[in-house]
């Protein structure tokens, strides 16, 4: 059996440039690995994801309910285990996920009221761990950037055209609601944070890379 490393953080924290940069970092070590990042646009389980970002199905977050938006992920995950991960993974190989099961923890359960939190996540680990049988976690490194610091990423992402945001990062009080998810969860379930920035500035990508390596060389 392997071990699966989540790369986890909200919209606009960095992770795409780290994510690349661990896995080439992987690479290098010489050690089983493979590298998956969700959603995984290039294949057609995605489709439903894409259209629920792109507003498809109405143009706030709030317009698909926790479960069915849950659903929408889980099978694109379910789908790339089996396709393109799942005999890596259990023949022993270090899979590094870019999001995760974590991610619909994060957007999908700050729909719900604070009442329903504990509910929800426990229906959504016998969702995707139990019932479809995707593999836990071994742990979840969570990039942890202030919401006004990666607003500053996103708007230099989409060089200041709002219009290209999806229904996510389009509602800032949305994102707001999952940054305060997140904390939530990554209490709860024991999540590794790695600190983004210092005194109210990001740090250099090349220090959070460095941070990264050290805590996934764990692994290795």
């Amino acid at each position: 059996m392997g071990k699966l490393i989540v790369l986890e953080g909200l919209d606009g924290c960095g992770k795409s440039t780290q994510f690349d940069r661990l896995t080439a970092y992987l690479s290098e070590s010489g050690h089983p690995s493979a590298s998956i990042s969700f959603p995984n646009y290039a294949e057609p389980s995605s489709a439903l994801v894409k259209e629920y970002l792109a507003g498809t199905y109405g143009s706030k977050p709030d317009d698909v309910n926790a479960y069915a938006a849950s659903s929408f992920y889980a099978v694109d995950r379910y789908a790339s285990y089996k396709q393109f991960w799942e005999k890596d993974y259990l023949a022993g190989s270090l899979i590094l996920a870019a999001r995760y099961t974590t991610a619909n923890g994060i957007y999908q359960m700050s729909k719900l009221p604070e009442s329903e939190w504990e509910n929800y996540l426990s229906w959504l680990e016998d969702y995707e761990y139990d019932r479809l049988g995707l593999p836990r976690p071994d742990e979840v490194l969570f990039l942890d950037m202030p919401l006004e610091l990666s607003e500053k990423l996103l708007s230099n992402r989409y060089h200041g055209d709002a219009s290209k945001k999806d229904v996510h990062e389009r509602d800032k009080s949305f994102m707001y609601r999952c940054h305060e998810i997140a904390r939530f969860i990554a209490a709860r379930q024991g999540w590794t944070m790695v600190p983004c920035s210092k005194d109210g500035e990001i740090l250099p990508m090349d220090t959070i890379t460095e941070d990264l390596k050290s805590r996934l060389a764990r692994w290795l």
